[in-house]
This record gives structure tokens, sequence and C-alpha cells, in this order.
């Protein structure tokens, strides 16, 4: 079995390099190195070879130019087995290099911070880098390549034995080095996309030409939706959320309580509000003085449902709130902190999730990002606008009074969050019905008055939302036998006419938005 002879070190994040290091010259491989790596492992008195040394070619252009040279290249790439090949590195004075070691330019840390300049983030884009690891992964029938410092020490264990690596371990750094690679390229291809584009006057103009996806795995998960489907989470979940106590998160899990979190944000800033969710449906908002006034309200809202659902609160959990909330089983509960006494509580409950939402995740993200098979992708804007009560126009001959217009305003949050065809009946303070993902907008109204009525709650003097325009007087007539005193809608519908008659007929204020929130 042939051994690692010559090996080329050239690393940003210096993370193990040097114990890897101190294995190689052990095992008596030569090492190449350049710059700041190089003097790192002088300063350790490991033995090095300065690249310049080796190639008899400077660096030069600031470091532009060092690893670009048919010395690196062909010792990485000639095929070992090739006579034609051993025959022209020989005449050319090329050694092979047996391993190459390289992590990039840190870019993707570099774009991420604030104010970033396109000059930093240009001399932040690596060449030799990835050149070198591309050659290495092609030629890995021979060559070692590794690009992520945890794989340091699988691939100093294989040569303390043996002097060499598998061919097994060598594929699979390989295929590595080719995914780093393209995420890299993926990264540097979506800033410059953005840096460079011409600025436009309407906004759908802006969605990129290609759609590029990079997200690295961030964990396992145990199966997806349902126990045949395998699944994983990827990108930057962790950046978002904490996760403090509790059992592993699950693929819906996630789906709720991002779900979760997106409706909360809706009410960021003001008074103690509380949602819960099922199946990313809400089943019940409330708001009050406390949390645990605001629970009260939300869980009236629906009693059965709850039972294994997602609650979101809008401010750190007090005491009071989690010994109410703690006497259902829940999944996940999802706040932006939790007071000490309350975390104490609740981690008594040995399988219930308890998260942190470090930040906004909603206002962060721009972008929604659908796939819908085939290798197929739908983008589109995240559905962030809000409707203030001065854009209302109010459609019907009665206006809205104070209790009124607050429920609609409050309603109309969380009627965004329910699956269309949506309906949600509220008060200026609380959710009091809701139907949602219903073929037909009558059935989702029939349905959130049921649940009014099984939860015992009155419709008197309510607001219905609906998240799309009543397409026929029907849904409104219902929602004003129901005991609705008021109404917000889009509008838009060719028989708004007779919409607008028939509320005026029952003497109830409607609002128009303007804006459709459709949620498939």
């Amino acid at each position: 079995m042939p051994k690692i002879e010559r090996a080329l070190l050239s690393v940003s994040d210096k993370t193990g390099l040097v114990p890897f290091a101190k294995t190689l010259a052990e095992a008596g491989v030569e090492i190449i190195s350049t710059g700041g790596t190089a003097k790192v492992l002088r300063e350790q008195g490991i033995p090095v070879i300065e690249l310049g040394n080796y190639t008899g070619f400077p660096e030069m252009l600031d470091g532009r130019v060092k690893t670009l040279h048919p010395k690196v290249h062909g010792g990485l790439l000639y095929i070992r087995s090739n006579e034609t090949h051993r025959a022209a590195v020989q005449q050319h004075g090329i050694e092979p290099i047996d391993l190459v070691v390289v992590n990039l330019y840190p870019f993707e840390q570099t774009v991420a911070k604030s104010n970033v300049s396109l000059h930093e983030a240009i001399e932040n884009i690596d060449i030799g880098g990835p050149s070198m690891l591309r050659s290495a992964a092609k030629n890995h029938e021979s060559v070692t390549v590794v690009v992520d410092p945890a794989d340091y020490d699988e691939v100093a264990n294989q040569i303390k034995a043996v002097g060499d690596t598998t061919l097994a371990l060598r594929q699979s750094l390989a295929a590595k080095v080719f995914a780093r690679t393209s995420a890299y390229d993926n990264a540097i291809a979506a800033h410059l996309q953005k840096a460079f584009a011409p600025p436009r006057s309407a906004p759908s103009n802006d969605l990129p030409l290609e759609l590029i996806i990079r997200a690295p795995k961030a964990q396992a998960l145990r199966y997806g939706e349902n126990p045949h489907q395998r699944a994983a989470l990827y990108g930057g979940f962790n950046d978002f959320f904490r996760q403090l106590h509790g059992k592993e998160l699950s693929y819906n899990n996630i789906l709720d309580l991002t779900a979760a979190a997106a409706l909360i944000s809706e009410f960021a800033g003001e008074s103690p509000t509380l949602a819960i969710l099922k199946h990313t449906n809400p089943c019940g908002v409330g708001q009050g003085s406390t949390l645990q006034e605001a629970w009260g309200k939300a869980f009236a809202t629906d009693r059965q449902a709850p039972f294994g659902g997602i609650i979101a609160v809008n401010r750190p959990l007090d005491l009071a709130c989690a010994e109410a909330i703690s006497e259902i089983f829940s999944e996940v509960i999802v706040a932006l902190e939790f007071q000490p006494d309350a975390l104490e509580l609740l981690q008594k409950k040995k399988n219930l999730r308890l998260v942190r939402m470090l930040t906004n995740c909603v206002q962060e993200e721009p972008w929604d990002v659908r796939s819908v098979g085939a290798e197929s992708f739908l983008l589109q804007e995240r559905d962030k606008r809000i409707i203030r009560g001065e854009e209302l126009k109010i459609v019907t001959k009665r206006q809205p009074n104070e209790a009124e217009l607050r429920a609609m305003l409050f309603g109309w949050r969380v009627v965004k969050h329910v699956k269309s065809n949506a309906i949600v009946y509220s008060g200026s303070d609380r959710t009091l019905g809701i139907g949602a993902g219903q073929m037909s907008r009558v059935d989702s109204s029939r349905i959130a008055v049921w649940k009014s009525g099984e939860a015992k709650l009155t419709l008197k003097g309510s607001v219905v939302c609906s998240d799309a325009f009543f397409p026929f007087p029907d849904g409104l007539i219902a929602a004003a036998e129901a005991g609705a005193t008021g109404a917000i809608q889009p509008g838009g519908s060719v028989r708004d006419g007779e919409v607008i008659a028939a509320a005026d007929e029952r003497g109830i204020a409607m609002a128009f938005t303007g804006v459709r929130h459709f949620r498939h």
C-alpha cells in the first residue's frame, strides 16, 4: 500500500491544525504550506516548506497568486498509474502531492456582517483554495483531501495506523469537497447578484434570474411528516431558535413552531398576547393585561384542539402563565425568553419542548420557497403586509364603532395565518371561532360558528374576518345570522355590491382592506 509522503496545508480556520500537522510530521510526511498557516506551524516547531520555495515561484499580487502553479496542480491531478502522466511530471520535475488540507476564505462570514463593503466581499473570494480542493477531489483515487477540520481525527488515525487512507474515506471526503465548493460558489453568486442588480422600479423585478439554494445540514430528524419518510433539517434554523428543554424537535414540530413564531410576531411589542396552533393553524389567540389572561382567552376559543398543540407568546413567559399552560399537554412552547421559575416548572415535563425565539425570523427572511416536485421551486415574497386602521375602506352605511374596529384589526392579523379558505370570528382582544382550509368559504364560516358553540362562546357583537372576498352574499348573511355586527374582507368581487347591500340590510359595518391573504 502506498503511503502519504507529501501534504499541502493552507487553511483560514486554524482549528485543530497544529495537532493534525504534528501527526503528519511524526508519520514522516513532508509538509508544504502557505503564509499564515506556515507561520503557525513554524511557531510550533513543525517542519514546513514554504510553498514559494517548493514551486520556485514567489507569492505575488498580494497573495492572489500563490497556489496556481503546475507543481501544485500537476502534483495533485496526475494519474499515478498512467505512464504518459508519469513521464510528463518526471520531465517537468513535478512531485506527487498526496494530501491536501484547505478550508476557504471566510466569504459567508464576511458578507454576513452589517454594512460589508463590496471590496471586502470580493477580497474574501477564494480562488486558489477551491481550485486545489477540486483538483485533489477529482483525483481522489490517489489523493486525500480535507476541507473540514471535523475530519482531521479520522484522517490522522488512518495515517498513524497504515500511513495512508482508505479509498472509502477518500471518496467520502471528495464528495464533501464538491458539496462545500458548490455551496461556496452559490454564496458568492447570491451576494453578487444582489450587489450588482440594477435598481428596479417594480419589486417583482427583483426576483433573481436563477434561484440559488444553499443550506448546510443542521440536524438529522427521526422521520418526516410520517414515520416512513426520511427527513433532516437544513439551513440557519438554529440562528433563530434555541431549544432549551424536551425531546428532540420533529419535522412537524418545526413546521408548527415556525408558523407559531410568524403569527405571534404580528403582535410584537403589544400587550401580552398568546397564540395556540395545531397543524400550523391557529386554534385560538388572546390578548390581555397578563399572559395568563391572554392564555385564558386563547384557550377558551377551542378547548379540544390545543391538546398536543404549539403555544407561542410575545414576551418572556412568566410563572403564572406557565402554571396555567402546564395543566394541558402541549408539544412545544415558543417564547422570547422564559423566566427562571417558569422554566423550572415547565422542565418538570420531560417531553415538553421549550424553544426560545432568538430573533424575528419573519423579518429576517424576505422570501418563501416551496418545492413543487420535478426539481422545481416556487419563490415569493413573504406576506408581511400589515393593514392599519387608517387604510381601511368602510363600504357600508354604518361605520364600525371603536370595539368593532379593534376587533377587525385584531382578527385580520390572525386570519392571515389561517389556511384558506379562512374565516375568523373575533372580538377586540380574542378569537371566538376559527374555520380553516375548507373548499367553500361558507363551510369555513359554519365550522367557525360550530366551534364557538362547542366552546360556549357567543358571537353576538363579533367581527367576521375573511382572508379573501366573499364571492356571494351568503357568507356574509351566515355571519350576520351567527351574531356578527362587523366584517372585514379584501373586497374585489364582481358581486361586492350585493355583499355590501346584504351588510347594509342587516346593519353590519364592513371594511375592505384591498389586500388578500391566501395561505395554501
